[in-house]
């Protein structure tokens, strides 16, 4: 690669640096880790496997995108409970007093009655998602639902749920 070239190269990382690390942060919903990503898509932007000149901030653009999606698939493996274990909040709670025990039994009285009222494939959509760690398009398929809908079903009744069990209701 030309000097030339390489000037030319480092004056498009430069003109789109804010836009790329404005970018990266929407993707990772962190500053810090956009300004690492961007600095990364530099090294990586490469003569190799670059494109011609003319679409050099797509091609910036593109390898912020593919390195940003990176990181959220690498944290969300390391996030991962392994399929045998419960979840952690199903896992029984100390309770200290005979107060808080009242409260978690009635919380979970209001929860069975609430789950009790909706239909069959709302329920299940949430059963399966929460409780079998199926995933929305697992769950989409044994129900003959779309993923949307799975999705749909899933936030509305835990949205639902934190809102029954808001101090106050």
């Amino acid at each position: 690669m030309s000097l030339r070239e390489s000037d030319s190269r480092y004056a498009a990382y430069l003109a789109h640096r804010s836009a790329l690390i404005d970018y990266g942060t929407r993707l990772l919903g962190s500053r810090a880790d956009a300004e690492d990503v961007v600095q990364e898509a530099f090294i990586r932007f490469v003569p190799e496997n670059s494109p011609p000149a003319s679409s050099l901030r797509a091609y910036l653009f593109r390898i912020v995108r593919n390195l940003a999606f990176d990181i959220r698939r690498r944290r969300q493996l390391e996030t991962r409970e392994e399929p045998g274990d419960l979840p952690h909040w199903t896992r029984p709670q100390d309770v200290q007093t005979p107060e808080e025990d009242a409260l978690f039994c009635e919380n979970l009285r209001r929860i069975s009655d609430y789950l009790a009222t909706l239909p069959p494939e709302v329920r299940t959509s949430l059963e399966m998602h929460r409780f079998g760690g199926y995933t929305l398009d697992e769950i989409g398929g044994h129900l003959g639902l779309s993923t949307a809908t799975v999705h749909r079903h899933v936030t509305r009744t835990l949205a639902a749920l934190a809102a029954l069990l808001e101090p106050g209701t």
